[in-house]
């Protein structure tokens, strides 16, 4: 048990289950395909450390998967914007991280536990991919789609992403317990938000702390009538 346990009523446990769906998953964040009810979902709003709960900037993360693409799913309260349209054409920024972003960190094995995929979305459809490693990083090149919708009177944004599992893994084992970890960042100067599913425990804010990573259980297609595992 970590010594200092989150201390809000949004944080969602260790474990988020990717889901399977046979077909691939209509991109469309303003409204949700059904595929994604199948997904359990897990939210959070603390901080970095585990501390200081702020329901108004909850983020509710849900994960499907098929052979061919991991699918993630963020619902995103906020009380500020800082977003700017200066990407690349194709809608990538290098260094997004410094303005509004939901954050998805995947750790397919554990074979090298300081490597991992990095992916990032903003409220107005900005991304970036990276591939982590230990003191580097690389573009990811993934190949990512996404889709994202902004509620300025609700104060909530939503975005999906359909990432090619080609670009996570070259070796995809759904019977392998992957690691992953979510995060939020909010706000245009310091004090940001530096909101984590699982919290890092750093002094100042640091997200790359995949020994903190949850688990993401990868669910298992269903058993066609006669047929056995083995």
């Amino acid at each position: 048990m970590s010594e200092n346990p989150p201390s809000s009523q949004c944080a969602g446990g260790t474990v988020i289950t990717a889901a399977y769906t046979s077909a691939e998953v209509e991109l469309n964040a303003a409204q949700p395909s059904p595929a994604w009810q199948k997904a359990t979902q897990v939210s959070f709003c603390n901080d970095w450390q585990g501390n200081n709960a702020d329901p108004g900037r909850e983020t509710k993360v849900r994960v499907l998967w098929n052979e061919r693409t991991l699918y993630i799913r963020f619902e995103c309260s906020y009380r500020e914007l800082f977003t700017f349209t200066d990407s690349d054409p194709n809608g990538r920024r290098d260094q997004l991280w410094d303005r509004d972003v939901a954050e998805a960190f995947i750790q397919p094995d554990r074979l090298g536990s300081r490597y991992y995929k990095e992916f990032e979305v903003s409220p107005n459809g900005m991304w970036i991919d990276l591939d982590i490693a230990p003191d580097a990083k690389a573009d990811l090149k993934s190949g990512l789609r996404r889709s994202v919708s902004l509620d300025e009177k609700a104060h909530t944004w939503a975005a999906e992403l359909a990432i090619p599992m080609k670009a996570i893994t070259s070796n995809f084992d759904p019977s392998v317990v992957w690691h992953a970890n979510f995060y939020r960042e909010e706000g245009q100067k310091e004090p940001r938000a530096y909101l984590a599913w699982q919290p890092t425990h750093s002094h100042q804010p640091n997200l790359h702390v995949p020994s903190a990573f949850g688990e993401m259980r990868i669910d298992r297609p269903p058993i066609a009538a006669g047929r056995s595992r083995e």
